[in-house]
């Protein structure tokens, strides 16, 4: 499994990537789309809506469930990445390239994990 180390995740499996300017993309980790399966939909919030740490910002469907994405980040959405509505797959092709929201005005950080503690996170979640 891939953990790159640029990145920032959450216990819920999401990915931060920190942009110059403050913003910064969410995603979802390998871990979480293997956990999952194939993606065949997903639900994204509206640019200028607001999105806090631990609540939902959306939610994808797999072959399997249909999944809450938590928002590991307290903002303001400033662009979603449209093409995963039309091409969900991308998610489990290249999930830290497929990332579904750019936030600005970024707190509610505190909680996340660099990429050694994610690693062990998952490992811990497995047993």
């Amino acid at each position: 499994m891939n953990f790159p180390k640029e990145l920032k995740y959450s216990r819920s499996h999401e990915w931060v990537l920190y942009e110059q300017g403050g913003t910064v993309r969410i995603g979802i980790t390998d871990y979480a789309q293997k956990e999952l399966g194939d993606l065949v939909f997903v639900n994204l919030p509206e640019e200028g809506d607001p999105v806090t740490a631990g609540e939902a910002l959306g939610d994808v469907e797999s072959v399997k469930a249909v999944s809450d994405i938590y928002s590991p980040v307290t903002g303001t959405v400033i662009e979603i990445n449209e093409e995963l509505l039309d091409a969900p797959q991308k998610i489990n092709e290249d999930p830290y390239g497929a990332w579904f929201i750019r936030v600005e005005n970024v707190t509610g950080t505190e909680e996340l994990l660099d990429a050694a503690a994610y690693e062990a996170f998952t490992k811990e979640e497995k047993q």
